[in-house]
C-alpha cells in the first residue's frame, strides 16, 4: 500500500502544523515497514539545507519505505492551482500512484485515492473575529468542500470532532480522535543543564512563560492585562512575562497594551524560539500560561506540563481535555481570572510539578502513530 503525505507544513513551518506533521510521520513510518509512504511538498521558493529538509532527509535515509517527492511549485501557486481555481490536476500526476493520500493541514488537492483529511480546529468559524479576513474566507470555502470529498476525518481533539458534526454537519461515522503526542524531550531537566539558556537568550531570573503565534486567538491582550494586575500594588517584583512567538496577524494591540500599562520594563518578547531550545525555556519558567480563547489541542500547554511547569490554561474548547486536572483552568474572557489563576500556580507549584508530567504521558507519537496506521488501514478495506 503507497500512502501519498502532503508534507508541505512539514517542510516549511517550525510550529504548529509543521511540527505535529513532522513528528507524527517520524514516529509512524517506521512501525510498519510494508507500508510505502510519498512525502511530497510545494518545493518553489523553499532554501535548500533548511532544517526541516535535513530532518526529510534524515528520515528517508533511516526508512527505505520512505521518499521524498518535491513539487517545484510555490505553496501559494499549489493553493491557486487546486482550491481557488480548483484545477482537476490529480497529485498523483505530479508525485506518482498511491492508494491513500493524507492531508493533514485542512485541506484536500485533487486525488484519485481514498482521502484521509485532518482538521485541526475550526477558529474560522467558532471566533471569526480572531481570523485573518482573507484566510478565513478561504477556509470557509476550502474545508466543507474538502469535508465533502475526504473517506475519513481526524481530529486533534473530542472538542473539535463535536465542532465538526455542529458546524458543518459531519457524521460521527466518518470521523477519528488521533490525539497528537509530546516529544520525550519536554521533561523536567536538571538546573545545570538549562541554566546557561537563560544567559543565551536573555531570560529574566523569575518569568511567566507564553508560547506561541502573536495573534488575537492566543489572547495576548488579557494576559498583559491580567500581568498587570498579578504585579499591581508592588506585588511580586521579581517577576516578568516572556512572550516567545513569532508575530502572526492583528498583534499590535498587544504591544499597545504593553505600553498603555507601563509594563516595558517587566515584559519581554522573544522571536520564535528553536525546537531545540523549547525544553530549557519551559524549565527555566515558574509558570506556564496559555489563555487561548479557542484551541483544537494545545500543544505548548501539553508540553509545558511534561517539563513539570505548572501550567494555568482557558477552561475552553480542547484545553480542559488535554489539561484535566493537571493544569489551573481559568475562565479566558476575564483578566482578574486569569491573574487568580496564576497567583495559585505561584503560591502552590508542587502539585502541578507532579501532576503536569503524569498527565502529559497519556499523549505519545507512538500511541498516535499506532493509531494512524489503523486509520490507513480502514481506509485501504473495501468500501461501505
Amino acid at each position: 500500500m503507497i500512502i501519498g503525505v502532503d508534507y508541505t507544513a512539514a517542510a516549511w513551518q517550525g510550529a504548529g502544523i509543521g511540527r505535529y506533521t513532522r513528528e507524527l510521520i517520524a514516529a509512524t513510518v517506521p512501525r510498519d515497514r510494508t507500508l510505502r509512504y510519498v512525502l511530497f511538498y510545494a518545493a518553489g521558493g523553499l532554501p535548500p539545507g533548511g532544517p526541516y529538509l535535513r530532518a526529510l532527509a534524515e528520515l528517508c535515509a533511516a526508512n527505505p519505505n520512505v521518499r521524498a517527492r518535491p513539487i517545484p511549485l510555490s505553496p501559494r501557486l499549489l493553493t491557486i492551482l487546486w482550491q481557488r481555481l480548483r484545477l482537476p490536476i490529480p497529485v498523483e500526476a505530479l508525485v506518482g500512484k498511491m492508494d491513500i493520500l493524507h492531508a493533514p493541514d485542512f485541506v484536500l488537492p485533487p486525488t484519485r485515492a481514498r482521502a484521509l483529511l485532518t482538521v485541526h480546529d475550526l477558529t474560522f468559524m467558532v471566533r471569526p473575529e480572531t481570523a485573518d479576513v482573507g484566510l478565513r474566507r478561504y477556509l470557509l470555502a476550502a474545508v466543507p468542500r474538502s469535508l465533502r470529498r475526504a473517506d475519513l476525518v481526524l481530529v486533534d481533539s473530542l472538542a473539535t470532532g463535536a465542532d465538526l458534526h455542529r458546524l458543518l454537519g459531519v457524521g460521527q461515522e466518518r470521523v477519528r480522535l488521533l490525539y497528537p503526542g509530546v516529544s520525550e524531550r519536554f521533561r523536567p531537566l536538571p538546573a545545570a543543564e538549562v541554566e546557561p539558556l537563560r544567559a543565551q537568550l536573555g531570560l529574566p531570573e523569575s518569568f511567566l512563560l507564553f508560547v506561541g503565534t502573536l495573534e488575537p486567538r492566543k489572547n495576548l491582550v488579557r494576559l498583559v492585562e491580567a500581568f498587570g494586575h498579578l504585579i499591581g500594588g508592588g506585588a511580586h517584583p521579581e517577576l516578568h512575562l516572556v512572550i516567545a512567538g513569532r508575530r502572526g496577524w492583528l498583534y499590535a494591540e498587544t504591544f499597545a497594551t504593553v505600553e498603555r500599562l507601563g509594563l516595558t520594563e517587566r515584559v519581554r518578547f522573544l522571536d520564535f524560539v528553536d525546537d531545540a531550545h523549547l525544553p530549557g525555556v519551559y524549565n527555566l519558567a515558574r509558570v506556564f500560561v496559555y489563555p487561548s480563547l479557542y484551541e483544537g489541542f494545545g500543544l505548548p500547554a501539553l508540553e509545558a506540563m511534561a517539563c513539570g511547569t505548572p501550567v494555568v490554561t482557558a477552561n475552553v474548547s480542547s484545553l480542559p481535555e488535554v489539561a484535566g486536572d493537571a493544569a489551573v483552568l481559568v475562565d479566558p474572557l476575564d483578566p482578574e481570572a486569569i491573574a487568580g489563576g496564576i497567583a495559585r500556580a505561584l503560591a502552590e507549584p508542587a502539585r502541578l510539578r507532579v501532576a503536569g508530567p503524569s498527565q502529559a504521558r497519556r499523549f505519545s507519537w507512538d500511541i498516535a502513530a499506532a493509531g494512524l496506521i489503523d486509520t490507513y488501514r480502514a481506509l485501504a478495506g473495501p468500501r461501505a
